[in-house]
């Protein structure tokens, strides 16, 4: 009898990890005297909101299996964010899926849609590794472009979007969304948008959802939209994210997940819907981010940075046309670590992405240390 054939290894099948890359860049920026200003990671450090934490607290009785799909509270409670925060009306509970935080579906989607080689994604030019590790986890081909029309013919299983964007915080205009939505339902794809940067946006007024009837003319046939309370509500520890949309593919991916157990914990779902029912948390964190970020933004054009895009999400999209790593190292001299747009796909290999979500302390001594 032949012996199964060892497993491929995940560097056969995956990217590297991008963030090993930064190691000696971290050491150098921790040998400042006043430590290092990490502006890499988009990590939440202010406190989680009271309401929620009191919430999660009540919620610790919790004996049985919480509900895969979510319970019928917390799904009320996402189709009355949507409403009432982005005027979605065209979402039912029954459209709405929880997830364990919003990373665990995005590189998962394609292998639970039943994706697999032959099939195609397309993902933007500057985008979240993680769309292009979910496709390559499912064996999919991989198609960079923020073109349709450069698609030509093709007719991918998967489309994905990102609206405000992550790095670059680009805000997608309606009409594009609702071009995209066109041009994918003429071909049999799913535009899958994440949006876990929706409350996050600067200028240009309140971005879109793909879930708008504006976007898609009253039907959600495929359409998913991907979120998290994670930034919003500062529980990234949490893991609480949500996917909405086309009613089939919910369905789908229901199945799955409960034959692979996948379930928000009942304590989350509980303290889910305090969040998602409280916007007066969500507008007093929004307004420390805009602190720093306009206390960012004035120190790096202060010295000589461009800034591009960023009218959403919690990042600045920084360079001053140099090689991206350069840029890194110049930063870490003065003891503060940022991620290089490389990170994010070849058109990023001359810009920086910085994020504000340190605390005020550390934002002013990255500040400082620019000026």
């Amino acid at each position: 009898m032949t012996p199964p054939a060892p497993p491929r290894a995940v560097s056969a099948r995956l990217p590297d990890f991008p963030w090993d890359s930064l190691a000696d860049h971290r050491r150098t920026a921790r040998t400042h005297p006043d430590g290092i200003v990490d502006l890499s990671v988009g990590t939440p450090v202010d406190p989680t909101p009271s309401v929620v934490r009191h919430a999660l607290a009540a919620a610790t009785d919790s004996p049985g299996y919480p509900a895969t799909i979510g319970t019928p509270a917390l799904r009320e409670a996402y189709v009355g964010w949507l409403a009432r925060r982005f005027d979605v009306q065209g979402v039912d509970a029954t459209d709405v899926l929880a997830t364990i935080g919003s990373k665990e579906l995005i590189s998962s989607l394609a292998l639970h849609l039943g994706l697999g080689p032959g099939d195609a994604v397309v993902i933007p030019q500057i985008a979240y590794p993680t769309y292009e590790v979910g496709a390559r986890l499912a064996g999919c081909d991989v198609i960079v472009s923020d073109s349709t029309t450069a698609l030509g013919p093709q007719a991918p299983a998967l489309l994905w979007l990102n609206s405000p964007a992550n790095p670059t915080g680009r805000v997608l205009p309606t009409a594009h969304l609702a071009k995209v939505v066109a041009w994918a339902r003429e071909r049999g794809t799913l535009v899958v948008c994440d949006e876990c940067y929706l409350e996050s946006s600067w200028e240009g007024g309140r971005p879109v959802s793909v879930l708008h009837d504006s976007v898609n003319g009253g039907s959600l046939e495929g359409v998913l939209a991907v979120h998290s309370l994670s930034k919003r509500s500062n529980i990234a520890g949490y893991r609480a994210g949500f996917a909405a949309g086309d009613p089939q593919v919910v369905a789908e991916l229901l199945a799955v997940r409960k034959n692979l157990g996948l379930m928000m914990p009942g304590p989350q779902q509980a303290a889910c819907v305090a969040a998602l029912d409280d916007d007066l948390h969500v507008d007093e964190q929004r307004a420390r981010y805009a602190r720093r970020r306009a206390m960012l933004r004035e120190a790096l054009e202060g010295a000589g940075f461009r800034i591009e895009h960023s009218a959403g999400s919690l990042y600045l999209w920084v360079t001053r046309d140099e090689p991206c790593r350069d840029t890194v190292a110049w930063f870490a001299e003065r003891g503060i670590l940022v991620a290089p747009g490389d990170f994010y796909g070849a058109a990023g290999a001359q810009h920086v992405r910085i994020t504000f979500t340190a605390t005020d302390e550390r934002v002013a001594a990255g500040c400082a240390r620019l000026a």
